[in-house]
């Protein structure tokens, strides 16, 4: 989204193997990612996770699912809420 800003080696996985036949691949699932997100150094998000307007990606997180409220701070493996953030912009 308009004004996320990504860090150095953030990997945004859109496909991924068949966990039956790793020589085959999965049909690829899109990302979507709000405005004015921060997406950490080291972190991957894989197929099909939503982050909706205002989150913050912890570094070297792994996102496994879709947090699509935002106005949040997720980190670790898998990746979770770790703080709620005001809805109300600073001035």
């Amino acid at each position: 989204g308009s004004g996320t800003l990504i860090a150095n080696n953030v990997g945004l996985i859109t496909a991924n193997h068949n966990f039956d036949d790793v020589s085959a691949h999965m049909p690829g699932k899109d990302i979507f990612i709000g405005k004015s997100c921060w997406i950490g150094m080291n972190s991957i998000i894989l197929p099909g996770v939503s982050l909706g307007d205002n989150t913050i990606v912890g570094a070297g997180s792994i996102v496994t699912k879709s947090f699509e409220q935002g106005h949040c701070v997720i980190a670790g493996n898998p990746a979770k809420i770790i703080r709620v953030l005001s809805n109300q912009r600073p001035k």
